[in-house]
């Protein structure tokens, strides 16, 4: 664990433990109240556990705190779980730790997220492996980074499955057929699309190759709310709150997402696609 990552858990930990005694709580009635264990308040008040998302929520509510010190704590949050260790105020990707906290609290945050990507699938869609391959590809890239930043991605996709969201994907099938790695890893990898395609919070939609797209993509943009978009470059990833430029990105959302296929189509699309790498598995020289 890198210190950086450190002082921002004690940080954390010692503003969290200074609003407890504001209200006049020990740490056994916090830790009550909030239906969590005495031991998580001492370690996460001391610096020496991160807090998941739950338990920070868990105890925010407890402690009968207001919406801004509670987004105050998520963000955070944000940037003790993307501290980084390959260098001092820079993440795996290169990104200022202010900026990809702000761009993951912006998805942590949605409760309507619409993304569109024409070469690398969503990071929220990404298999363990698959991702291993996007962030090893980035120069410089350490192999004990690479496995934190995995597992930190891998992690932040539990927010797919909590109730009250929903989430609109929509990838071209040049994504779909960019394999990195083996054809084995991609037909694991669209097997965890079809798994994802079948919850209610998802709504997953492919633009095939055999019809024309309204408008030629140049990069992979995500929606989050009505409010921010998440632009996604070959550098780096910022997130913009200009109406006008939220705006723009939306339409062109809109019109790539009544292109795509759905439900059955998108289905159909991938099983053939999974035909074709297991055909080609079948011609690569061990």
């Amino acid at each position: 664990m890198g210190s950086e990552r450190q002082e921002r858990m004690r940080t954390l930990g010692a503003r969290l433990r200074a609003l407890r005694v504001d209200v006049g709580l020990t740490g056994a009635v916090l830790a009550q109240r909030a239906g969590v264990g005495q031991p998580t308040v001492s370690k996460v008040e001391n610096g020496r556990m991160v807090p998941s998302r739950d338990v920070l929520d868990r105890l925010s509510g407890a402690l009968g705190l207001d919406a801004s010190v509670v987004a105050e704590l998520r963000v955070a949050l944000a940037e003790v779980e993307l501290a980084p260790s390959v260098g001092a105020g820079e993440t795996l990707a290169g990104l200022s730790v202010s900026a990809d906290a702000v761009v993951d609290l912006a998805v942590r945050e949605a409760r309507l997220v619409r993304s569109f990507q024409c070469v690398v699938l969503p990071a929220m869609l990404q298999s363990a492996e698959y991702a291993r391959h996007v962030f090893a590809s980035t120069p410089g890239a350490e192999a004990a980074d690479v496995g934190k930043a995995v597992a930190a991605r891998v992690e932040r996709q539990s927010v797919l499955y909590e109730p009250g969201r929903e989430s609109v994907f929509v990838v071209t099938e040049g994504a779909l057929r960019t394999w990195p790695g083996s054809p084995a890893l991609m037909l694991a990898q669209l097997d965890r699309l079809l798994a994802v395609e079948s919850l209610t919070t998802v709504r997953f939609g492919v633009l095939p190759w055999d019809r024309p797209v309204p408008g030629v993509p140049r990069h992979g943009f995500t929606l989050c709310d009505q409010e921010t978009v998440v632009v996604e470059t070959f550098r780096e990833e910022r997130a913009e709150n200009d109406p006008d430029v939220f705006a723009s990105y939306e339409e062109a959302f809109a019109q790539f997402e009544s292109a795509a296929v759905f439900g059955d189509g998108a289905r159909e699309l991938l099983m053939r696609i999974m035909g074709d790498l297991r055909d080609l598995a079948e011609d690569v020289t061990p």
